[in-house]
């Protein structure tokens, strides 16, 4: 039996009451704005600037740097909590931002975590992108191991004594584009190697010179999400903003398996969500006289849902001990399977709480569409399930 610590449990409940005071109430005004009326960012800054005071942003690093120095456990308890309330705010703000900060607390030299984390420790909240993804390129590319120069990220970086020059183009599903204090790119300085082995990455403050941004990208989910294209041309980054070798930026991500693990439970809160207002209304909704949690085939569908929600936490649970005991593994095997299965799992339950409120399920009087529509966006986050299970082969 799984037990939490009285500490952890405090921290879920502390997770759960700012997910029902500061997201809904913001989620709810967003869902219902046309896409172009509004900027998500603006309502949901706020509600980060809270969460950053609560420490949902620096849970992993530690307090020598000013964070609180909790394991992933800790992390994945948070993000299932905020996650039950909208899936795009902790994957996108909270759950990429705080284990950006991991990533410099584990990847950096000691000169940049103190500059770096500087942050933290003074209480001012920074919200971090990742930009990786490029148009017209796949993310399975990463994965191959030709040395062929066009494959793959054509972004290059080119270092001139001091400092590097980064010319590229960035797709239009860059998280935190446009909106972030702080980019992490990753950029080609070696295109005689594979991709995975010639890619570096580089911090660049929001302000750097060179750096554009396109318009925020509509998507069937994730309304409360930001993400556009940038365009980086001639960026030049000081080599101090280097964070590890040349050619190590494959590597130094693959060493922050929290990332993943993270954003599966935000997907168990979603799957969670979705089975609890399947539950509400079955046990509400009168059919042939009765609830129609009576009835058979809708019973059916709420077991189902309550064993995979169970299953998917767990699994997820499993794969933060690793991250914990056994980095290697939880990065080869335990985190993207949590991933793909959190996601799977979030998927097929908000379909099937569409399928029981019927004609209800298809409205925005209830939220099962648009855990649907989220869930979804799951599939393809943060490369396919289908590219993540096969890397997962030679580890087996």
């Amino acid at each position: 039996m799984i037990t939490l610590t009285s500490e952890q449990e405090m921290l879920r409940r502390t997770a759960r009451e700012f997910a029902e005071r500061e997201i809904v109430p913001v989620v709810a005004q967003i869902e219902a704005a046309p896409h172009d009326a509004i900027v998500p960012w603006d309502l949901c800054q706020p509600l980060f600037t809270k969460g950053a005071e609560l420490g949902f942003t620096s849970l992993l690093v530690p307090e020598a740097y000013g964070g609180l120095g909790l394991s992933c456990t800790e992390l994945v308890l948070v993000m299932e909590e905020l996650g039950a309330a909208d899936v795009s705010i902790p994957a996108n703000y909270f759950n990429l931002t705080a284990t950006l900060n991991l990533l410099v607390a584990r990847a950096a030299t000691d000169e940049q975590k103190q500059r770096l984390l500087a942050h933290l420790g003074e209480g001012r909240p920074m919200l971090f992108s990742g930009a990786l993804s490029e148009p017209n390129i796949a993310g399975s590319d990463l994965f191959c191991p030709t040395p062929d120069p066009s494959i793959g990220v054509q972004s290059a970086a080119h270092r001139q004594g001091n400092e590097y020059i980064i010319t590229g183009h960035k797709s239009a599903f860059v998280t935190n584009a446009g909106i972030a204090d702080a980019y992490f790119v990753m950029a080609r300085t070696d295109f005689d190697v594979p991709v995975g082995q010639g890619m570096t990455m580089f911090y660049v403050p929001a302000e750097t010179p060179g750096l554009s941004f396109g318009a925020r990208t509509e998507m069937i989910g994730w309304k409360a999400a930001h993400h556009t294209e940038i365009y980086l041309d001639e960026v030049c980054v000081p080599a101090a903003n280097r964070i590890g070798e040349e050619g190590q930026a494959g590597q130094i991500f693959a060493g922050v398996p929290e990332v993943a693990i993270g954003l599966a439970a935000c997907y168990v809160g979603l799957a969670r969500a979705a089975y609890e207002l399947a539950l509400d209304y079955a046990r509400q909704r009168v059919s042939w006289g009765e609830p129609i949690i009576q009835h058979q085939a809708v019973a059916l569908k709420l077991a189902d849902m309550m064993v995979d929600v169970q299953s998917a936490r767990l699994m997820v649970w499993d794969a933060a001990h690793a991250a914990e005991h056994d980095p290697f593994t939880a990065a080869t095997l335990k985190s993207p399977a949590a991933k793909t299965f959190a996601v799977d799992v979030a998927i097929r339950t908000a379909q099937k709480a569409v399928e029981i409120l019927g004609g209800y399920g298809i409205t925005k009087e209830y939220q099962a569409g648009k855990f649907l529509n989220d869930a979804w966006i799951g599939y393809s986050c943060d490369f396919t399930r289908d590219v993540l299970r096969l890397g997962m082969v030679d580890f087996l």
